[in-house]
């Protein structure tokens, strides 16, 4: 899979996409959108993402019995931040500013991802 092409056709999807990332097999690719000032680190998305990949698995322990989990929103003060599953074990990281439509958002990346996933 092409991590920085999917990168790059997330950040192409709205203005308000100010980071897209994907995370497997422990390594980072990741863009930012030219001129956003990131809030973490290198070394705290890192982190997070790692922590992020610990509440994927445990989301997938009850898939049997509400379904499979398709994406994770949270809502900061200051951006919403969304995790999405890809290939085996890997996660999609968008970050948006707050004036967005998630929904619209995610079904966009969705599309990305299963294009890129076949």
């Amino acid at each position: 899979m092409n991590y920085d092409k999917i990168c790059d056709e997330i950040l192409e999807l709205s203005q308000n996409i100010r980071y897209a990332a994907v995370y497997d097999y422990g390594e980072l690719h990741d863009k930012i959108r030219p001129g956003v000032k990131s809030h973490l680190s290198r070394e705290e998305t890192e982190t997070s993402l790692s922590q992020a990949i610990y509440r994927w698995s445990t989301r997938k322990k009850t898939a049997d019995k509400i379904g499979t989990p398709i994406f994770a929103l949270a809502k900061y003060e200051k951006i919403y931040r969304i995790t999405i599953p890809i290939g085996g074990a890997g996660l999609i990281l968008i970050t948006t500013e707050l004036d967005v439509d998630v929904n619209q958002i995610v079904d966009k990346i969705l599309e990305i991802r299963d294009l890129h996933s076949n």
